[in-house]
């Protein structure tokens, strides 16, 4: 309400954009935030979620500007690099079947067959999937996400899958030429440069070595993108910040 009247639908969109603004200045909010993130992180708070029983490996937060992103634009393909559970492949796919159009592709170096069965149980969600068993740099692997996209520049790409710099970068220049004008290319967990070092996990990657290294020295040569900073502004928690690009020429 603004001065004893219903805000309009457009009055209220400019109050929410307002707001997210000074929510993402709040330097103190922001620390918080991050802090919190990572104390939960310990707990596995990350991997809490799940979509049509599998679980999702993400934040709600996240998971709700994908869904933006994906009604916005309308994708004819969704690419994720890094399956994993499957989850996040069914969310998308719920959507795309709500939405109307559009196909599923899951790329990764291990889809066991117990996953694919239950990938494939859920009718008309199931047959928007395509999954790619392999690297996700290899040639051949490429080659296969191409024959399937056919050429369409109305793609949203995830990459989700070896965070170490060297891999990323490698994805970044091989996956964002499929992407046209108008649609995203979403570098995950970007955050891992500010989580201290997570010795509680075995990985191979950490500060100084991680997507958010390989996604700035790509965004140093790179033109055809820029970070949707009123998407991120929204969303205070989030593993891929700076991550959310938008293809602004073909």
């Amino acid at each position: 309400m603004a001065n004893d009247r219903i805000l309009s639908r457009e009055e209220f969109a400019e109050l929410q954009k307002r707001s997210a603004a000074k929510m993402a200045a709040d330097e103190k909010l922001s620390k918080d935030s991050k802090e919190l993130l990572f104390r939960a992180d310990q707990h596995r708070w990350i991997h809490q979620g799940t979509w049509f029983g599998e679980p999702v490996l993400n934040l709600p937060q996240d998971m709700f500007a994908l869904q933006e992103i994906i009604f916005r634009t309308r994708p004819e393909f969704i690419i994720e690099v890094g399956v994993a559970w499957g989850g996040s492949l069914l969310f998308y796919s719920t959507l795309l079947e709500v939405l109307g159009g559009g196909e599923i592709i899951g790329v990764d170096i291990f889809i066991p067959d117990d996953l694919k069965q239950r990938l494939n149980s859920h009718g008309a969600l199931s047959e928007r999937i395509h999954l790619i068993n392999g690297s996700s740099i290899e040639e051949d692997t490429v080659e296969k996400v191409k024959t399937i996209t056919n050429g369409s520049k109305k793609t949203m790409i995830l990459l989700d899958s070896n965070h170490t710099h060297d891999h990323v970068y490698k994805e970044l220049q091989l996956y964002s030429e499929l992407v046209g004008k108008g649609y995203y290319l979403i570098c995950g967990d970007t955050i891992v440069e500010d989580i201290p070092d997570q010795d509680y996990r075995d990985r191979p990657w950490g500060p100084g070595n991680n997507p958010k290294t390989a996604l700035n020295d790509y965004m140093k040569e790179n033109t055809r993108f820029e970070v949707d900073t009123e998407l991120e502004n929204k969303l205070l928690f989030s593993c891929n910040p700076g991550g959310y690009l938008r293809c602004i020429a073909d």
